[in-house]
Parts: structure tokens; sequence; C-alpha cells
């Protein structure tokens, strides 16, 4: 019995610390609707903050938590920075757009934590007084784990009192209600978004420097916290302080005891419960329908086909693509299938996200499926080149149709996350089915066919295949089925009172745009050789993301431009120090000079140097 109370006692300190930084994440979604990925690097610079005032201060039991609690606030003044110089700029761009912004965020912080503590992870000292255990039913309780299950409910009654006592408080939960009445009220949006960032900033920095006594301090801090930390936000509901405590407890108690029963369970355990918990309330326990989206946004312009002069300039850009393995280096071959390949994943997900208003953060589930079915093919079944490639669309088509039909019963993030729910669940069953997966190891050797073998005959292959898909989803988009989409995503009311039915276009969207995206997850596993489960990773997934934001979600061309930018900015910054510190100012640069992304930043350059010509 006493070793089930100190798993139960081991998860409720867990669940402390997963609360204060869901918390924060849940404040600035609730009054910004901010996807905020950059909320990890807070909780990581509370880590490192804290570790050096502690170390250096080394003032005993008042020292220790005296630096914890400044820690926490220089974290809330960083957030404070961000928020002024980056995303006060952004906030009338499209809500997702503010999400590029981000993760830029996110890189630049990696690099600069990298700068000034370096590589190594850091020890941190116990807490004074409190490095101790004492005995309960006979097992080793450690002191510190005692007091953070105390900080947590305090934590929350704070904020209880703080958003039920104060006008402050009370304008917080209004605007996480209704924002745009707040704004029309004549409350002073600016200040309250700041404030609201500023609280949000602060928690995860308290929660990052009360973790120093119980793990290392580390670079991997931020990435390894926020996917749970978004799991926790969405079973609680988005907006709900309440709910974000709620889940945090459900999830750190059951993963304690998971651990003993199934341990393998564990790395996607969270991920289960989010997705049975939308499944059955879609908005999540504590959740009000409407949580998931922000503001009403401008309805965009219809699409429109390219006049004669744009299509013979796209299609001289395609004769030169086709025709650029005779005059470049094999190494430049081999980028411009990559580039194909992200391109082809690119517009998959745009047509998902901007033709049917689908946001996913899981996308990258049908490019790994498409992969690994390809790549199992070859390696168990014996099957060549073209069979193989031609079964990882398949799979990854069938894979869609299963988790779609659950995912187009939600809307806005809870949508989005469910997405992410499903790749993560994909991703740990290749990640632990050794015998047929080959776990992390992959699968290695699924190489071309003799007759593909050299990368200009390859490059042809990608090059069919990419484009083709390419063509079929913009053909699509310009189809009825594709306008009848894209009026389900501006007004589903309105097309469900027409006789539309809604969840079956939606569904048949999202298997279309999973089954190009096992496409470019086939070419892709025969143009590397390989495949591991990083292809179906959470990771993966928001660089298709970052892809299509970055290009612009507004315009057919955005995947395009994005893709190109990132694969190309990829290959060319990752070779130089301090990599991610560039490239996270590079998508700075693109986000604040265009927020429309870098098919608008171009759209406005030709208006701009038509003007000029006339």
């Amino acid at each position: 019995m006493g070793f089930y109370l100190a798993q139960l006692l081991t998860g409720l300190a867990n669940a402390s610390s997963l609360f204060l930084i869901a918390s924060g994440l849940s404040i600035i979604f609730g009054v910004t609707r901010i996807v905020n990925f950059a909320h990890g690097s807070f909780y990581m610079l509370g880590a490192y903050l804290a570790y050096t005032l502690v170390t250096t201060l080394n003032g005993g039991i008042l020292g220790y938590w005296f630096s914890v609690l400044v820690a926490a606030l220089i974290v809330g003044g960083i957030g404070l920075l961000v928020e002024l110089t980056i995303l006060r700029r952004i906030y009338r761009a499209p809500e997702l757009f503010q999400l590029v912004a981000t993760f830029g965020v996110v890189l630049i912080v990696q690099d600069a934590t990298l700068a000034i503590w370096g590589a190594e992870d850091l020890l941190g000292p116990r807490a004074p007084g409190l490095d101790r255990a004492v005995r309960l039913m006979g097992e080793p309780i450690p002191e510190y784990d005692l007091a953070l299950i105390a900080i947590g409910p305090a934590v929350l009654a704070a904020i209880w009192l703080l958003f039920h006592r104060t006008r402050w408080g009370i304008l917080v939960r209004a605007a996480t209600q209704d924002r745009e009445m707040v704004g029309a009220l004549g409350v002073n949006q600016a200040w309250l978004f700041s404030a609201a960032f500023v609280l949000g900033s602060a928690l995860a920095g308290l929660g990052g420097a009360l973790q120093i006594p119980r793990e290392a301090v580390s670079l991997q801090m931020d990435l390894s916290i926020i996917g749970e930390a978004f799991v926790v936000v969405v079973i609680g509901g988005m907006g709900s302080v309440t709910g974000a405590f709620v889940a945090a407890v459900l999830i750190s108690v059951l993963n304690a005891f998971a651990i003993l029963i199934f341990p393998q369970i564990s790395i996607v355990l969270p991920f289960v419960v989010m997705a049975v918990v939308l499944i059955v309330r879609p908005y999540g326990l504590f959740g009000r329908p409407g949580s998931e989206h922000g503001g009403a946004e401008e309805p965009e312009q219809p699409l429109r086909l390219l006049d004669q002069k744009s299509t013979m300039v796209l299609l001289a850009l395609v004769a030169v693509l086709g025709f650029s393995p005779a005059v470049v280096s094999d190494f430049t071959t081999i980028l411009l299938v990559d580039v194909m390949v992200a391109t082809l994943f690119a517009v998959s997900l745009h047509f998902m996200m901007g033709i049917g208003g689908m946001v996913s953060f899981g996308h990258a589930a049908y490019f790994g499926v498409g992969a690994y079915a390809a790549a199992m093919a070859v390696k168990l079944l014996g099957w060549g080149m073209l069979p193989a490639m031609a079964l990882g669309p398949i799979a990854a088509a069938l894979a869609a149709i299963f988790f779609g039909w659950f995912c187009v019963r939600l809307s806005g993030v809870y949508l989005a996350m469910l997405t992410m729910a499903a790749a993560q669940i994909l991703w740990g069953v290749t990640f632990q089915w050794q015998d047929v997966t080959g776990g992390d190891d992959g699968i290695l050797g699924v190489w071309p066919a003799k007759w593909a073998a050299s990368d200009r005959v390859f490059f042809y292959v990608a090059f069919i295949l990419c484009l083709g898909g390419i063509w079929v989803l913009r053909r699509v988009a310009h189809s009825p089925f594709g306008y009848t989409l894209r009026g389900i995503r501006d007004s589903r009311i309105r097309a469900e009172a027409i006789g539309v039915d809604t969840r079956f276009h939606q569904w048949m969207g999202f298997t279309l745009a999973g089954t190009l995206a096992g496409m470019a997850g086939a070419v892709f596993v025969f143009s590397k050789g390989s495949v591991f489960p990083d292809a179906l990773s959470i990771g993966h997934s928001i660089d298709g993301l970052i892809m299509v934001l970055l290009g612009g979600i507004h315009a057919l061309g955005g995947p395009v431009y994005g893709a190109m930018a990132m694969v190309l900015i990829e290959d060319w910054v990752s070779r130089l120090d301090y990599w991610r510190f560039i490239f996270g100012g590079i998508i700075l640069t693109v986000v604040l000079l265009a927020p429309d992304g870098i098919a608008g930043g171009v759209r406005r350059l030709g208006q701009l140097v038509r003007r000029d010509a006339a």
C-alpha cells in the first residue's frame, strides 16, 4: 500500500510542475488566442536563470526561494519584451501566423541559451530545508515533492483570487469569453494582452525554476515539456485554469501508475487520454463551445485561375526545373528532390488548412505512414520500387480515413490537437514495434530500383510524382468539391442550410490531403534510403506548418514559396554556428515585414512594380 501511495504522491508532484506551465499557456491563449510554442522556452529560461541565481547567491532557504521568484519575474519581463517587440505588431495577422513568430522565438532562445550557459547539462542544488525524505507507510517521500504538491493548489488559489477579486482578473475572464466585446466596451486590449502574456510567461518561468532540484537543466527542456503542456490545456479546456489543474493531475497520476502496469504506453499516454476526452467531450473537460476559435477574420477573396501570362511563366519555371539536372551538380539535384518532396508535403497540408479550414498539428503522420509502408513493402515483402511507392499513398489514405473520421467532428485548436494525438500515437507504435518497424533504429537500405539508381533518373521520378500530386491538389482546389470545402470553411452553418454534408466533404478533403502527404513520404524514403520514427514526429508536423504559414496560407502558391524557403535556408544556415539563431531571425524578419506570408509580400512587390511601370 505504501508503494502505491508513493507513486500517487510522485504523480501529484509532477502534476504541480505541469500545471504551472499549462496554466500560463492557458491564460495566454484565452486572452490573446496565440498558440504560443515559445512557452517551453520560457520554462527553460526559468530553470537556467534560477540555477544561476541560486548557485551565485547561495543564501540558504531565503536565498533559494528569492532566486526562484526573481527568475520567474525576469522570465515575465522577457515575455513582455517578446510581446511588445514581435507579437503586438502582428495581432492583426491571421492568428495561426503568430505561431510562426513564436517558433522563431524558440529557435533564437535555443541558441542564445547555448551561447550563455553552454551545451552541458547543469545539476542544480537541492532546496535548503527540503533536501531530505520522510517516510509515509514505510516508503521514502522527498520533502521537496511534498512542497510541490502544496505549491500547485496554492498557485491555483492565487490565480482564482486574482481572476475573481480584481478588476483586471474580471477583464481577463471577459476577454477569454468574448474578446471583441471587451474591446467594444473601451478596454485597452493592448494593455490587457501584455499583462496576460507577462503573467503566463512568469508562471512558465516559475515552473522551470522549481524543477532545478528534480532534474538536470538542459537545452532539451523546452521541447520536452511543450507538447505535454498543450495536451493538459486542451484536456482541461482552452482558457480554463481550473481545467488545466484537473487535467495535469489526471495525466500525471495516470502516467505514474501506467509505468508500473504497461511501461511502453507512457510515451503516448497523455495523447491517448486527450484523444478520448476530445472524442467524448469536444471542448475539453471545462471548456465551452467556441473556446477553440479566436475572433472572426476577414473573408478571403475568391480563388482565381492564372491568367495566360502567369501560366506561361509557371510553365517556364517548371521547364527550367525539369532541365536542371543537366546543368547542376549531383548535390544540387539531390537538394532539388528534397525541395519537391517538402513542397508536395506543404501543399497537401495547405489543402487541408487553407482550402478545407482544418488546422493540423499532426500532418506528418500520413507522410510517415506513406514512408514506412513503402519501406516495409521493400524490406518485408520484397516488392519493387514502383509497387512500394504505390502502396505508400494507399496506406496513408487508409490512416487518414480512420483518423479523419474522428478529427472532422471537431474544429479549431481542438481539431488540431486531435491530429497531433493521432500522429503521436502512430509515432509511438513505430518507435516501440521493434520487430516490424525497426523501432528507434528505423528501416535501412530502401534504395531505388537499378534503373532509377542514378541521381538524375530518380530526380525525374520525384519530378513526375511530386509535381503531379501538386497539380492534382490545385485542380481539386478549383473544382466544385474545392469550392464546397471553402464554403464550409467560411460558414459551416450556411453550407448545412443549403444541404451540404459538411462532415463528409471535410472527411474526404482530409483523406485526399493525407493521401498526397503519403506520396511525398514514399518518394522521401527512396531518396534517403531509410526512414526513422522522426518522419511521424510532432517536429516534422511543425515544419510543415511553418512552410505553409511562412509562405502564406491565403495563397495557393504560399506553400510552394514556404517549402522552397524552408529547405534552402535550412540547408544554408545549418552549416553555420548558432544556425538556429540565424534561422529564427530570418523567420521573424519575414513575419514582421510580410504578415500575410512570402506570397503576400511577392504580390505586393509585383503590384508596386506594375504601378511604377505605369
